[in-house]
């Protein structure tokens, strides 16, 4: 029986100014501008097409003035694929969270002092927006209050509170700039806010009830509702455990006609399991990341079920005489043209190279997910 035939997966067609998607999709993160050794060309050469940007990276640097005189971050890249950026408030609130001394969070915005200079900055709901219109993405996210999912139900209830809160403002400044701007309405960016409430159901449902009344009652604007809804905060507990029962409660909980987006998901197999409970859109660094310490992708099993995938570690000295391919059915440049010997070689030299090749595979490996999963997707309703 087909993987996803008794779940709520789904295929949807996504138009943005950029081109048009297919969920579900996955997308790298370029956080700052770029994905880290890559080129435009490497990135397309591995199937990549849409990417996120990060609005807290890019504000602080190379900063808005720079990429205003560019045009926008498509033009500052070079790449013409659809963007999403994100807020920037996970990464505001966990520099806070983990150091209270770099600022503070109040029902006003957040006061943050930046890890790169020291200077003092502040950002509302209102200018995260204003921000990302200034970027020209075609996929904007709300400010939003994301808490470790170890606080206190209290503290994760204020938080939805304050998300709720800022949810609205987002949502009223977004509709004060297209009116501003005079952006059409098939060239305006697609919005979407974030749900809260870690892992308490009651909060998750709180937090879609309120952006579902939210969306329908900011008025004016060519936009009458969210676009999609992000899942908000960790989606694993404080021992790595994959939160399987909030995801598929909250994705159930979401409108049937917007996106649903699980911010920083995931691992290939999360990304499967999430796909399953009806969440379409996917970003991680975790292809990147792994790829840095020389860890690789590579096929089990076609079918996606149980242990379809493992992960080898070039660094490992049983490489170093192993003149075979990392995997003879992949036609990437690594696997096309070198052996596990010499990448094992120029990983322990320390070679950028390395990291380079292994970054994409890694998301080669991420887009052929992505087509499997479709691939059963379209098996399933046959």
């Amino acid at each position: 029986m087909n993987i996803f035939q008794e779940g709520k997966a789904r295929i949807k067609k996504v138009k943005t100014k950029s081109g048009e998607l297919e969920t579900p999709f996955f997308m790298p993160d370029a956080t700052r501008g770029f994905v880290k050794s890559l080129s435009g060309n490497d990135l397309e050469e591995a199937g990549v097409v849409p990417m996120v940007v990060n609005t807290y990276h890019l504000f602080l640097q190379p900063g808005m003035d720079l990429i205003k005189k560019s045009g926008d971050i498509h033009k500052f890249m070079n790449w013409k694929g659809p963007l999403l950026s994100d807020s920037g408030g996970y990464q505001v609130f966990s520099l806070i969270h983990k150091n209270p001394k770099m600022g503070k969070i109040t029902d006003d915005g957040v006061e943050f002092r930046s890890p790169l200079s020291g200077k003092k900055h502040y950002i509302t709901p209102e200018k995260a927006i204003q921000i990302q219109f200034d970027l020209g993405v075609d996929m904007m996210v709300c400010l939003d209050d994301p808490p470790p999912n170890s606080d206190t139900k209290e503290k994760i209830e204020a938080a939805v509170d304050r998300t709720l809160a800022w949810a609205e403002r987002c949502m009223m400044e977004y509709k004060k700039q297209i009116k501003e701007r005079k952006i059409e309405k098939e060239n305006r960016p697609l919005i979407f806010c974030v749900i809260q409430g870690g892992e308490y159901l009651d909060l998750r449902k709180k937090c879609v009830d309120g952006l579902i009344e939210i969306g329908l009652s900011v008025k004016g604007g060519p936009v009458m509702s969210w676009d999609g809804y992000g899942f908000g905060a960790r989606h694993i507990d404080s021992e790595g455990n994959f939160l399987a029962e909030v995801l598929k409660y909250t994705a159930g909980l979401i409108p049937e006609n917007s996106l649903r987006f699980a911010l920083g998901v995931g691992t290939p197999e999360d990304i499967v399991r999430c796909v399953e409970f009806g969440w379409d859109m996917f970003d991680c660094v975790i292809p990147t990341r792994e790829a840095r310490h020389g860890r690789i992708f590579l096929w089990k099993s076609d079918d996606l079920k149980g242990e379809f995938y493992e992960t080898v570690n070039i660094s490992n000295s049983k490489f170093k005489d192993d003149f075979n391919s990392i995997d003879e059915k992949c036609n990437c440049q690594l696997c096309k043209n070198h052996s596990r010997a010499y990448l094992h070689h120029i990983f322990r030299s320390g070679d950028p190279l390395a990291m380079r090749l292994i970054s994409m595979h890694n998301l080669k490996f991420y887009m052929e997910l992505i087509e499997k999963i479709k691939n059963n997707l379209k098996m399933s309703v046959k």
